[in-house]
């Protein structure tokens, strides 16, 4: 599947007159939940030819490729791309450090990491995190029987909040690494992983009893977590300066 993804990433490059920067794996493929089943959650950043900028009018920045076998791609152009970076887009942070590269081409991507300490808002990321938990969880897993399911989509939002807390930085992808560094109680540790496992072996997870102890701890971090949020800085004012140097050079590298 993964010569497929490389070889349709080429033939977009090739259809649209574009060049890819940067593609990876997106969604639970990339957090490390994915069952048997699941789709490829394809996401790319591409820049236009030169041309393309000069024009009066704005032009679609984006692009969705649905395809056979669960491929779904979709694709960023770069200006959108930075303005959402200049705004501290999460989707876009954990792009950046997905597990799964399927191209890197050029050095924006890189270029794009190590200006991230500049664009890292935590109050927006914790609010992202935070919307998508309370989301799932108000849904799903509050009443006797819930979609056992739907705890991934509560737990690893809520432990992206608690690394940002304790580590200051974009939260990585990875469900374990936020499992095995977030999750201190080893009686929830034990559940957690345990439906884990039954997870990524392709277990079929329906409605079961709700688990009690992850629900309270859902709970308690929500209720921490929409307090805390209102003490990061309010006046983060990310500069334009760096973006407009990354984007120029970008055009240069790659249209020489």
């Amino acid at each position: 599947m993964i010569k497929e993804i490389k070889s349709e990433l080429k033939r977009i490059e090739k259809e649209k007159g574009i060049q890819i920067l940067y593609a990876v794996e997106s969604g639970s493929r990339a957090w490390g939940f994915a069952s048997t089943d699941s789709d490829w959650d394809v996401r790319f950043l591409y820049i236009q030819n030169p041309n393309w900028y000069l024009s009066i009018d704005d032009r679609k920045d984006n692009m969705e490729v649905m395809l056979p076998n669960d491929l779904d791609f979709a694709g960023w152009e770069l200006r959108k791309t930075l303005k959402l970076f200049r705004k501290s887009n999460p989707p876009l942070l954990e792009w950046l450090r997905s597990p799964f590269i399927y191209l890197e081409q050029y050095s924006t991507a890189e270029k794009m990491r190590e200006l991230t300490k500049y664009y890292f808002n935590p109050k927006s990321c914790t609010y992202h995190y935070l919307h998508m938990a309370k989301g799932n969880y108000r849904d799903y897993l509050q009443t006797d029987l819930v979609r056992v399911k739907k705890y991934f989509y509560v737990l690893r939002p809520i432990l992206a909040c608690k690394w940002i807390e304790s580590m200051g930085t974009m939260a990585p992808m990875e469900f374990e690494k936020l499992i095995n560094t977030q999750v201190e109680n080893p009686e929830l540790k034990k559940e957690i992983e345990n439906l884990l496992d039954r997870k990524k072996s392709g277990e079929e997870l329906d409605k079961e009893p709700r688990i009690d102890i992850i629900n309270e701890f859902v709970e308690k971090q929500i209720e921490h977590f929409e307090k805390k949020v209102e003490d990061y800085n309010k006046n983060f004012k990310p500069e334009t300066e760096k973006l407009d140097k990354l984007f120029r050079e970008t055009l240069n590298e790659v249209w020489k």
